[in-house]
């Protein structure tokens, strides 16, 4: 039985959490908490989605999907690994100045992939862990360990560090190579990542970081909504998996007179609109067959006939709206995570996908993409990624909880270090304050 009784929801859209959040369970590695990046073959753990993962547990819990104590063990053995891992910054460590390489191996935990030092994916990890953090709050020893270690590795990441002599924080860093040339400029996913490093009790990051990152904003007009733009649409979401940006807004979108909430439903009413008008002609778009965000895709193969039509279709590519690139391919997961910004338009897209899944659909739910434009024969439904990929399960079973009862939301307001982020980078108003 669930924790809560909750407002209930389309039989539909909770048979879409529960698949989602399978990946999960069977995917992480009991021993340390490493969870693989993709069901593909020999995918080493990102460490992104053991953040979605510590995220999950807990809605898990809520859902009556798993026992308490078997969350909190899942959760704990991820924790005491990133606690005692080597961060040496050696090609065979697992990190470097309290932040970790974006790839590790499942079983040894050291880097792989030649992967580099991410401070976003960092951010996400840590945020999973912050989350998990407000959830196991009881006196029991293993509880409190759980609080004692997240404490740690959040204190331990070294922002400043980050910031490379600069302003704006790098993206990372490689033993071989040093700081990578760019820096989180402009609106991104990193909206997370700036609010834990001006957060951080020990090695906050500077005050002129945050401004750096705004000067990159891009206010744009489009389809009559005017909103920060940034084409795919996990940008719009990865962020709200944990702060609750309803009625909270800091300078710049005080300016402008709308919150960050508000700029991620107009970003996600455009890509639907983009679908209904299809400028480039794509088989399937329309109002309940939308979502383009990064995804794998049926390429690179160009110049490919397509109905007497030469077409480019990309690999692995971040995909967005309406300034492209756009190549035909739809993530179900883009859609489904943004319900909580647009429900009205969201939940029937939701039921439309669901009723014409066929085979885009297995154990795990939706599958990651697919492109109806790309035929490998007359007839057949087009091109469906083989794989599931633990960044789009993470966000599915997140932002359906947060629409039905806003969970994280509230779990996160009464996290220190958030709180003291969204202050420190200007926030006010709402349930904040000020």
């Amino acid at each position: 039985m669930s924790e809560h009784r909750d407002p209930p929801l389309p039989p539909v859209v909770e048979g879409v959490q529960h698949d989602a959040f399978h990946y999960f369970p069977a995917h992480t590695n009991p021993a340390n908490g490493l969870v693989r990046d993709s069901t593909q073959e020999h995918s080493p753990c990102s460490i992104a989605a053991v953040g979605f993962a510590l995220t999950c547990w807990p809605i898990a819990v809520r859902r009556g999907w798993m026992s308490r104590a078997d969350a909190l063990q899942r959760a704990l053995a991820a924790l005491r690994f990133f606690a005692g891992a080597d961060l040496s910054g050696t090609p065979r460590a697992s990190g470097y100045r309290g932040f970790f390489y974006h790839f590790l191996d499942m079983e040894t935990g050291q880097r792989a992939w030649n992967s580099e030092l991410s401070t976003i994916d960092t951010a996400l990890l840590v945020a999973g862990m912050l989350l998990a953090a407000q959830y196991f709050d009881g006196d029991d020893a293993d509880e409190v360990q759980l609080r004692r270690l997240a404490q740690a590795i959040h204190e331990r990441v070294d922002w400043r560090w980050a910031q490379n002599g600069g302003a704006a924080l790098s993206l990372g860093w490689t033993p071989e190579q040093g700081f990578l040339r760019w820096r989180w400029i402009g609106y991104s996913e990193a909206l997370i990542l700036y609010v834990l490093a001006l957060g951080s009790p020990s090695h906050a990051a500077s005050r002129d970081a945050y401004e750096q990152w705004l000067s990159g904003y891009r206010w744009k007009r489009i389809y009559g909504m005017d909103y920060v733009y940034a084409g795919p649409l996990f940008i719009h979401q990865f962020s709200h998996l944990w702060i609750d940006f309803r009625g909270i807004a800091d300078a710049y979108m005080r300016a402008r007179g709308i919150d960050y909430f508000e700029n991620s439903r107009r970003a996600t009413l455009v890509q639907r609109e983009y679908a209904i008008r299809n400028p480039r002609g794509w088989e399937g778009y329309c109002g309940e067959c939308w979502g383009l965000t990064a995804s794998n895709g049926p390429g690179p193969e160009y110049g490919r006939l397509v109905r007497g039509r030469k077409r480019d279709f990309y690999g692995y590519t971040a995909r967005g709206a309406p300034f492209g690139p756009d190549d035909g391919t739809v993530s179900p997961w883009a859609s489904i995570a943004s319900l909580p910004f647009a429900p009205d338009v969201v939940l029937p897209t939701i039921e439309s996908l669901s009723r014409r899944a066929g085979g885009q659909h297995a154990f795990f739910g939706f599958y990651s993409s697919f492109n109806p434009s790309y035929h490998d024969r007359d007839g057949d439904a087009g091109w469906i990624c083989p794989w599931h990929i633990g960044l789009n399960q993470g966000p599915i079973v997140a932002m359906i909880e947060n629409h039905r009862c806003g969970f994280l939301w509230q779990l996160m307001r009464g996290c220190q270090p958030v709180v003291d982020g969204l202050l420190a980078a200007g926030f006010r108003g709402g349930w904040l304050g000020g």
